[in-house]
């Protein structure tokens, strides 16, 4: 009886907000705080499957909902760290299971410079300078940025994330004061990682073909005894 219980708690999810899930049905499907909607039926039992993520925006989502909920909205950075699953072709710079960076900052008067500034600032500390963004689309971003450094091994540029400011329609129905911007970015943990340390293969990072004696004996991977 347990085992039954747990794969049909494992299966789909039912703990949502009837109101928010409400509004964000209604904004689907019809529009909303400056959006024309996607025309189409959102249906709950969709959202209520439980999958595997393909990225650490339904974390911040979630936080994001939560702090819409206190009584006076406080300026917030939150952070994570997890892993994520994608359908991927294996090759030099992808991986079908990997390791995102989330942020995000809520305040007023955000705007992109602000995201620009944080993420040269992060990846300088890391001694990463060769830096492009390119604009991109995201469902849930507008505007939104791929990020780009070089590796000068593969020769060439390599996408390490992707960032943008939250739009209204995401934001609003969560409850958030319609004055406060929220700019957020997922950034690969492992490509920035080959760019610092001259590794040309994914692969020697994580996965099967991790080189034991590599993790070991590497001091990016050492905690240093006190």
């Amino acid at each position: 009886r347990s085992k039954q219980w747990y794969q049909r708690r494992v299966r789909e999810e039912a703990k949502f907000p009837s109101d928010y899930l409400e509004r964000v049905k209604t904004t689907h499907e019809k529009g909303g705080y400056g959006s024309t909607g996607y025309d189409y039926d959102w249906k709950v039992v969709e959202a209520q499957k439980n999958i595997l993520r393909t990225h650490t925006t339904a974390v911040s989502a979630r936080m994001l909902y939560k702090i819409a909920q206190q009584p006076e909205f406080k300026p917030v950075k939150m952070f994570s760290i997890d892993r994520v699953f994608r359908n991927e072709t294996l090759d030099a710079t992808h991986l079908a299971e990997f390791h995102q960076i989330e942020g995000v900052v809520a305040d007023r008067n955000l705007n992109l410079g602000h995201l620009i500034g944080i993420l040269h600032t992060f990846f300088k500390k890391l001694g990463i300078e060769k830096l492009k963004f390119k604009p991109a689309y995201n469902p849930y971003t507008e505007p939104s940025m791929e990020i780009f450094s070089y590796h000068e091994g593969l020769k060439k540029w390599v996408e390490i994330g992707n960032s943008g400011i939250f739009r209204p329609e995401m934001l609003l129905p969560m409850g958030l004061p319609a004055d406060v911007n929220v700019i957020a970015w997922g950034l690969s943990l492992e490509r920035p990682t080959m760019i610092k340390c001259g590794i040309n293969n994914i692969r020697e990072l994580i996965g099967p073909k991790v080189n034991l004696n590599m993790v070991q004996d590497f001091p990016i991977c050492r905690v240093n005894k006190a």
